[in-house]
């Protein structure tokens, strides 16, 4: 039997509802700054293993809140998990990230790609989200994830990482039917496999456009916003009667905040290079924003932290909506003490702020 659910401010903020406080969690809360993750890693023997064993996946995504008062987890696993499905044969090399053993070179690539089953070929997650609820006893709620669409396709195209995202643009700029296919499929794809952790017991859902940020603004919206648009618009939004919250974050789109809110999310990230009150007065009410602490903050003392913690606090302002994150992921030589510090400092600063309007 699932537990009731103990602490639900991150559900509540992503509804604007009032909260106690304002509710953080982080992206790669866990990952590669903590040792018991580094120790776990090495017993795996590989990345994959560890996404692909459901009780290693449940022990490193419930790792950080042993360690810290955080308000949500977020399911261990990897965006490259659908493409790998896809057949393109995912791997991790040491201090070279992710690779494809079968990119997706030509039309012909595109038509053999299939929509992988989640219950099939992505079982082993739906396994981690099925172990890590019971695990949880309802102590935060669980997030789930997948990579946006052009995202993935950039990988899906590259082979991997890039730095100048050539093969991916040109397929853009010279075959834009051919990559129209490809983010379709790869849409399908995300649409079902987030069904399929909502069904499995996740309680919120997050799209990482990670790569949408080197698009030009029509690019963007034609080949990485519109497929987005149609995720939202395919997902399983309530479960029992309990809605299931959608956040969408582009990574280095802060021009297109209003495009963004306008999809029909539950909230939008925001990465450090936007004044988040100036991204709260461009979204009204439509929407909650999570962010957006610069993860290089999490390098400096002690105090500078919670200064800097203080500082985006003031910047959203009072009143619901808003959910404590940094503009990106924890970066691996960061301190566990210093992140200990940042969720404290956001509890502790945030409580007077809502503590006229929290039921």
């Amino acid at each position: 039997m699932i537990a009731t659910l103990q602490n639900d401010r991150l559900l509540r903020a992503l509804r604007r509802e009032p909260v106690d406080r304002t509710p953080v969690w982080l992206m790669r809360q866990a990952g590669r700054y903590l040792p018991e993750y580094r120790a776990i890693r090495a017993r795996a023997g590989h990345f994959m293993n560890l996404c692909q064993t459901p009780e290693l996946a449940c022990e490193v995504t419930l790792q950080p809140l042993a360690r810290f008062p955080l308000d949500a987890a977020i399911l261990f696993s990897d965006i490259l998990t659908i493409p790998d499905a896809m057949g393109l044969g995912l791997s991790f090399s040491e201090g070279e990230g992710p690779q494809f053993a079968r990119p997706v070179w030509s039309v012909a690539d595109i038509a053999r790609l299939p929509v992988p089953d989640p219950e099939v070929e992505l079982r082993y997650v739906m396994d981690a989200v099925r172990l890590i609820r019971r695990e949880l006893a309802g102590q935060v709620p669980l997030i789930g994830f997948a990579g946006s669409p052009w995202t993935l396709a950039t990988y899906m195209v590259e082979g991997g990482s890039s730095k100048d995202y050539v093969r991916i643009k040109s397929l853009l700029y010279n075959q834009p039917d051919a990559l129209h296919r490809l983010l379709d499929v790869t849409a399908r794809a995300v649409t079902a496999y987030l069904n399929a952790q909502v069904a499995a017991g996740v309680q919120a859902l997050m799209v990482f456009d990670t790569w949408g940020g080197i698009l030009a603004p029509r690019a963007y919206r034609d080949f990485s916003l519109a497929y987005m648009a149609r995720i939202v618009a395919g997902l399983t939004r309530v479960v029992e009667g309990r809605p299931v919250p959608v956040i969408l974050f582009t990574k280095g789109g802060g021009a297109w905040l209003e495009d963004i809110a306008a999809t029909g999310c539950d909230a939008v990230g925001v990465d450090w290079t936007v004044d988040l009150g100036e991204a709260r007065q461009r979204v009204g009410d439509r929407v909650a924003l999570q962010g957006n602490l610069d993860p290089a903050v999490l390098y400096a003392a002690p105090d500078r932290i919670r200064q800097q913690v203080a500082h985006v606090l003031a910047d959203f302002g009072p009143g619901p909506g808003h959910v404590f994150n940094l503009g990106h992921g924890i970066q691996p030589g960061v301190e566990p003490d210093a992140v200990r510090v940042l969720v404290e400092a956001v509890h502790e600063f945030s409580a007077p702020d809502h503590a006229s309007t929290a039921s």
